[in-house]
């Protein structure tokens, strides 16, 4: 029997349904229409097989906003027929956890009936709201499905990582999103095709692109765009691109300063100009700067690549390095980027060696792994007169009294004689070194101490 308030209820939530953001009320209803991600919801893979059989294993997605996380969870539980709990680890503690875990065991005891225990955002709870999990998916009184846009290595524990499947979720290729932004302009039941737009190829071009495989970003500034449009007399007129870009305003980079996209980023930076490409490290330099990465930040790996990268081959790299930190401090942002971009391709063009860099950590490794015998006699410092009578400084030659300001004696423990760990490159300026150190010590353009 229909009542007044059940009624009233049912009208409530067909207008949320209605008042709901264009990318929710587009999600896909089955697996039929949901795009992307063939390599984990293609009929033939391993958990599209364990859904089909009622099965579905505790696992987490990893992947970046707009890829399909929560779209995906919801579909595993409706064909799976279980109840379904969303929690977001933004907002739930401890106590949220304890209450769906203890209704599941309820379901689970009178009506057979599964629960899945959605958590979104997973990689915000800390180890013990993530132990309070744990042992519930071990003895199956829930189905676990996270979702994360951080590495679930660094962000879940191990025990509750080894109890799940990973999925990587991958960001939307340009097609599949104008798939799914088509598929909104022209759907009357859920999307706007009562509206009657369309939308010029140009600004498709452009939603897609800023919206960087993010779907949710490109449905809901296609929704602004299309509201703007029918708010005037233009029903049935073309989105164009300045009505598009100005509904998506500036994309705000997927980028955490304090997640690996961070990492990431330094990593692509370093490598490229590691690699000699100016280019390419611009690139990442202008990723790092559009996302807010601190310039100091930046300028101190630029110091360190100076030192280890490129090192003798071109000692003024070093000068450069630290001439743009201190300009990038001086000037703040964001004048501080063009020092920062003037470093980047010095260093990126330069000749590369990280001879110095090599020689120190073999010297370290002796340094660690054998005896640390005294320092020879005649490189002591003879202070006083008793030192000298013990042989301080004995036979020790003072290299400027001699031709060249040079002369050979030895400069390491006994043990160590015959060391070399300095071996200087072909390249730029430690070609010249390469050729003095021969002419004093000769050997193959060495030192006299050889590996």
């Amino acid at each position: 029997m229909t009542t007044p308030e059940s009624l009233f209820d049912h009208q409530r939530q067909q207008q949320a349904a209605k008042d709901a953001p264009l990318a929710d009320r587009m999600r896909p209803r089955t697996f039929d229409e949901f795009v992307g991600q063939e390599h984990i919801v293609s009929a033939d893979r391993v958990l599209r097989r364990a859904i089909a059989a009622g099965r579905p294993p505790s696992f987490i997605l990893w992947g970046p906003p707009g890829s399909g996380k929560t779209t995906l969870a919801r579909l595993v539980a409706g064909m799976t027929q279980a109840s379904f709990q969303a929690v977001s680890a933004v907002t739930a503690g401890v106590a949220d956890l304890r209450r769906i875990i203890s209704e599941a065991r309820e379901r689970q005891g009178m009506y057979q009936e599964k629960t899945i225990l959605f958590v979104d955002e997973i990689h915000r709870f800390n180890k013990a709201q993530q132990d309070v999990i744990l042992p519930h998916v071990e003895d199956g009184t829930v189905t676990f499905i996270g979702a994360t846009t951080e590495n679930p290595s660094f962000e879940v524990i191990a025990p509750l990582l080894s109890r799940c499947r990973v999925f990587t979720l991958e960001g939307l290729p340009p097609e599949q999103v104008k798939t799914i932004v088509q598929r909104a302009l022209t759907d009357g039941e859920r999307g706007l095709g009562d509206l009657g737009l369309t939308l010029d190829p140009a600004a498709m071009d452009q939603l897609v692109d800023v919206a960087n495989g993010d779907v949710r970003v490109a449905l809901n500034a296609l929704e602004t765009a299309a509201f703007a449009m029918t708010s005037g007399p233009d029903r049935g007129a073309t989105i164009d691109l300045e009505t598009v870009s100005d509904a998506l305003q500036r994309r705000s980079p997927m980028y955490d300063k304090a997640g690996e996209g961070h990492y990431d980023t330094i990593s692509a930076f370093i490598k490229s100009v590691r690699g000699s490409s100016p280019d390419g490290a611009l690139y990442w330099l202008a990723r790092m700067i559009e996302a807010g990465e601190p310039p100091l930040f930046i300028a101190r790996r630029l110091v360190i690549l100076a030192a280890e990268d490129i090192g003798l081959a071109q000692p003024e790299a070093l000068a450069m390095a630290v001439a743009a930190q201190q300009a990038v401090h001086f000037l703040g942002m964001p004048e501080g980027r063009i020092p920062l971009a003037e470093a980047t391709v010095y260093l990126a063009t330069a000749p590369k060696s990280n001879s110095a860099y090599m020689a120190l950590e073999q010297a370290l490794d002796d340094v660690r792994k054998r005896t640390n015998e005294p320092v020879p006699l005649h490189l002591r410092n003879a202070v006083t007169g008793m030192m000298r009578g013990m042989g301080y400084g004995k036979d020790y030659r003072y290299s400027h009294d001699y031709p060249g300001h040079f002369v050979q004696q030895d400069f390491l423990p006994p043990s160590l004689k015959d060391r070399r760990y300095y071996q200087p490159t072909e390249e730029g300026s430690e070609k010249e070194i390469g050729r003095r150190l021969k002419e004093w010590w000769g050997g193959e353009g060495g030192t006299q101490n050889k590996v």
